[in-house]
């Protein structure tokens, strides 16, 4: 049966995104490169005001300096509008010191909460990633590098399927770029139409559907017209709802914090099963219990030999959080906050996206 799959991707700009950089990068000073650091930085962003909470085991705590990282990332992003200016804005910080009951179990690095996470690979695109990701965040790109437009950029993708599971098509592109007052809507219109058939080639035809700021104008936009808040993109951050999510967030988290860590090494296991050919897609899940070291439950789901591939995991690969630490060098990765942008996964310079066992 032939079907159609649709996936979305933001800029940095959109409230949600504002929120998982900032998490990220306070999260990145609080670590400081230090094994025993922790931290689970949580972020709210509204009009002219950013909220900060969650908790931290660092000697790094200074206020000053956490507010002055909140207004450079608002800075970077390009906000300097009436209701988001990174001058005027409030920033209040609530973070708190970790839980001593948290803390027994993650200072011997043990898992950092419970919980599910899933990786997914296959041979659609050549990132081994879900074609309608991979399409939305190149128009994401393609809109925000134009310049011409405010930074709260939306896109979504939708791709016809032959029976086969075979990508055939684009047969609808959404797209929404907040703008200026003086910019006319249907300019805008053509401009970004036209970014959309360069940027996806030969997947879009005659027929694909095109709905650019279809509400109109989008001038307001960023925290002034929606609030944003750390985590609220897990699926833009992942496989596009192509494969399932385990439900936590990335961004804001230390290494021991399994949400993060092993969602990558799970990204990281599928892709090199895909990239070995032991199968043409693999989905591959994860699970932890807080303070315990191996995973609970390893699954394994491709259309190649399923135990056998398990068993190859099982048996040389360190799954504690410790040992994916290791593997991808956690606490030396300091660039949480750019490489949260455009998902976590894909066309990435990051450990976790690298191939060979």
């Amino acid at each position: 049966m032939s079907y159609t799959f649709t996936s979305e991707s933001v800029s940095s700009g959109h409230p949600d995104k504002i929120a998982d950089i900032i998490s990220d990068a306070v999260a990145t000073y609080l670590i400081d490169k230090n094994p025993s650091h922790r931290a689970a930085v949580e972020t709210l962003v509204t009009t002219n005001m950013v909220v900060l909470a969650g908790e931290y085991k660092s000697d790094k705590f200074d206020k000053k300096r956490i507010e002055q990282i909140v207004r450079d990332v608002v800075y970077e992003i390009g906000y300097e509008q009436d209701g988001f200016h990174w001058r005027n804005l409030k920033v209040y910080n609530e973070l708190h010191g970790q839980s001593a009951d948290i803390a027994l179990g993650t200072d011997d690095f043990g898992a950092g909460d419970q919980g599910l996470m899933f990786g997914y690979a296959c041979t659609e695109t050549d990132t081994y990633m879900p074609l309608a990701i991979s399409l939305s965040k190149k128009i994401i790109e393609s809109v925000s590098a134009y310049s011409k437009y405010g930074p709260d950029i939306k896109s979504q993708v939708s791709v016809d399927y032959a029976e086969t599971g075979k990508p055939l098509r684009v047969s609808k592109v959404v797209c929404s770029a907040q703008h200026t007052a003086k910019q006319d809507i249907e300019i805008v219109r053509t401009n970004i139409k036209e970014l959309i058939k360069k940027c996806l080639g030969d997947w879009v035809d005659n027929q694909t559907e095109y709905l650019i700021n279809p509400t109109g104008q989008f001038i307001i936009g960023g925290p002034d017209g929606d609030a944003g808040v750390t985590g609220r993109k897990i699926i833009v951050d992942t496989y596009g709802g192509f494969a399932p999510h385990g439900g936590g967030a990335f961004s804001g988290k230390d290494p021991t914090k399994v949400d993060r860590s092993a969602a990558y090494m799970a990204r990281w296991l599928a892709k090199n099963v895909v990239a070995d050919d032991m199968a043409d897609w693999c989905q591959i899940q994860l699970s932890y219990a807080i303070g315990v070291k191996e995973p609970t439950s390893i699954y394994v789901d491709s259309n190649g030999h399923n135990r056998s591939i398990q068993k190859f995991i099982e048996n040389n690969i360190d799954l504690t959080p410790l040992g994916i630490i290791r593997r991808f060098d956690m606490y030396n990765f300091h660039e949480y906050s750019k490489n949260c942008v455009y998902g976590h996964f894909g066309d990435k310079d990051v450990p976790w996206e690298r191939i060979g066992w």
